[in-house]
């Protein structure tokens, strides 16, 4: 599915609209970041500039803000969000604990019905997904943990909608007569499909928005949700896409009745019509979602897990050593999401100052920033604060399901740059029996080892590779494995469970290096830059498989 490639253009952020005691370089901050979430990840500064309206010489110091706390890298003159960043969306989901109750249900049926299935919750008038689970077709649904849809082309938005407020619908019309071609939505195709309406003949798409066609498809939402209201389920028929159709079905707190969130299947015309969906696929939506909340009745309760420490004195160190460059403000403003998590979705202003050890002021201050950035709630009946699912906005769709191999390159890249020697990133085949070569960086000599991405070798113990892979010691110093004259090195690169996935390894001739000036220096340098792959794989795989390939 085309998405867009580039942000929304959009004026500076209106501090002047901000609360008095808004942190202006938390939302310059924020707007940053949201931005290069909309373009897909990467964008040049200038390119920045335009699509946050803000000075060059601003958009500088925020980027080496978010690179020092490696939210960002620079690649070339771009800036590219990294697998750190996740992390905000990490707190969030795992505050909101459904990806982790629910993800299981939601994959089983996916295999049960072979069609993609997602989880989705509510965010203003548009809903998020917060779980996929996919099927792999040459016709394959490109939606991420993390997009953002208009609720009115949506097979769960008129679920959602039968809640609304009357503030709701208000903000939902305003949106609409702004926005009518949903510019506002990255997620969305770039020329937006006709919503479907009864009985009204398809009009092709057009440049050029047909008020009457909009009053149609709006009133069209209208009748939908009042539908969703009595049947308990939804239709999706193309209104994203000419040939996409879901069903779906909510799933609801059993505390409360109100809507925890909404499964979705997905399939395309080809395969299913929106009227076959209702009547083969939506009977068994149903039995899952009784399944999973019934699995919401059972949860016990969370129990707090450890907050990030440390993090108010490593702004003010970041602050000593690169000075101005260093916007400490938008730093410990960002910290403060970190402090949420499982266990700890609702937090007071006390709580989150103890996770974060920051000032009360300054904790204070950013959390007035983010509710009015729509990115947490108050609930004055508490005094609590939670986070919204606008969080997710922040970094984490472009880095969703992102392969390993991706992730290890820019690792792969400095460590090359440090050791001069070729390095390999190399896995396990699916049958076990062969060892895949899925990522290098190539280092300038003229005598060099040339595995190439998709070599393929037996997997056998008799390679340093294969050691640290089926033997799983810590690392393997091989001679002339591959052919004479060859040094190989490799360790291990582990999963979340702490199970061997993938191998870094370099290989270099026996004339440049001796057995011991490879255990003495290249040794170090791989286990530390292998450390790092694992810190982004686990982030990274916190709520969305990355691929060994």
């Amino acid at each position: 599915m085309p998405a867009r490639t580039t942000a929304p253009t959009s004026a500076a952020p209106d501090s002047s609209r901000a609360p008095e005691e808004a942190v202006t370089p938390l939302i310059r901050g924020v707007a940053v970041l949201e931005a290069l979430t909309a373009a897909g990840g990467t964008m040049s500064p200038s390119a920045l500039e335009r699509a946050t309206g803000l000075a060059r010489s601003t958009v500088d110091r925020i980027v080496a803000t978010l690179a020092r706390m490696e939210y960002v890298r620079p690649d070339g003159r771009d800036a590219v969000l990294t697998p750190r960043v996740m992390e905000l969306g990490n707190a969030y989901l795992a505050a909101l604990r459904l990806p982790a109750l629910l993800g299981s249900r939601a994959d089983a049926l996916a295999d049960e019905l072979d069609e993609s299935v997602s989880l989705a919750v509510a965010d203003r008038d548009g809903i998020r997904f917060i779980h996929q689970a996919t099927r792999r077709r040459a016709m394959s649904l490109s939606f991420r943990i993390g997009d953002l849809l208009p609720a009115e082309r949506t097979a769960p938005g008129p679920l959602f909608a039968t809640e609304w407020t009357e503030a709701d619908w208000t903000r939902w019309r305003t949106r609409r007569s702004t926005d009518p071609q949903d510019r506002t939505f990255p997620a969305v195709p770039a020329v937006p499909a006709v919503p479907a309406v009864p009985a009204v003949p398809a009009v092709p798409p057009s440049p050029t928005p047909d008020p009457a066609l909009a009053t149609r498809a709006d009133d069209d939402f209208v009748r939908r949700t009042e539908r969703a209201a009595a049947d308990g389920w939804s239709l999706d028929d193309q209104l994203i896409e000419p040939g996409l159709v879901a069903v779906s079905a909510p799933v609801r707190d059993p505390r409360t009745g109100r809507l925890a969130c909404v499964a979705n299947v997905v399939s395309h015309t080809s395969r299913h019509t929106a009227a076959d969906l209702r009547d083969t696929l939506l009977p068994r939506l149903r039995g899952a979602v009784a399944a999973m909340e019934e699995d919401l009745r059972r949860a016990p309760h969370a129990e707090p897990g450890t907050p990030p420490a440390g993090l108010a004195g490593w702004t003010s160190a970041s602050k000593q050593e690169l000075g101005r460059e260093f916007i400490e403000s938008l730093a410990r403003g960002l910290t403060v999401l970190t402090a949420f998590g499982e266990g700890r979705a609702a937090l007071t202003l006390t709580e989150v100052a103890k996770a974060t050890g920051l000032a009360r002021a300054t904790t204070r201050r950013a959390l007035i920033t983010y509710e009015h950035l729509n990115l947490v709630t108050h609930d004055a009946a508490d005094r609590t604060f939670s986070l919204s699912p606008r969080v997710l906005s922040l970094g984490f769709p472009p880095l969703a399901g992102t392969s390993l191999p991706r992730l290890a390159e820019p690792h792969l890249r400095t460590l090359t740059d440090r050791i001069q020697e070729t390095t390999c990133l190399a896995s396990l085949t699916e049958t076990g029996d062969e060892i895949q070569y899925t990522a290098r960086a190539t280092a300038r000599h003229v005598m060099r080892v040339d595995i190439r991405v998709g070599t393929r070798l037996p997997a056998t113990t008799d390679t340093a590779v294969g050691r640290v892979l089926l033997a799983d010691q810590d690392h393997a110093l091989a001679d002339e494995e591959l052919e004479e004259g060859v040094r190989t090195l490799a360790v291990p690169l582990h999963d979340r469970t702490g199970h061997a996935v993938a191998a870094l390894t370099t290989s270099t001739h026996t004339a440049r290096r001796t057995p011991r000036d490879c255990l003495d220096t290249l040794l170090p340098a791989l286990t530390t830059t292998a450390a790092r792959i694992e810190t982004d794989l686990h982030t990274a795989s916190r709520f969305t498989p990355a691929p060994l390939t």
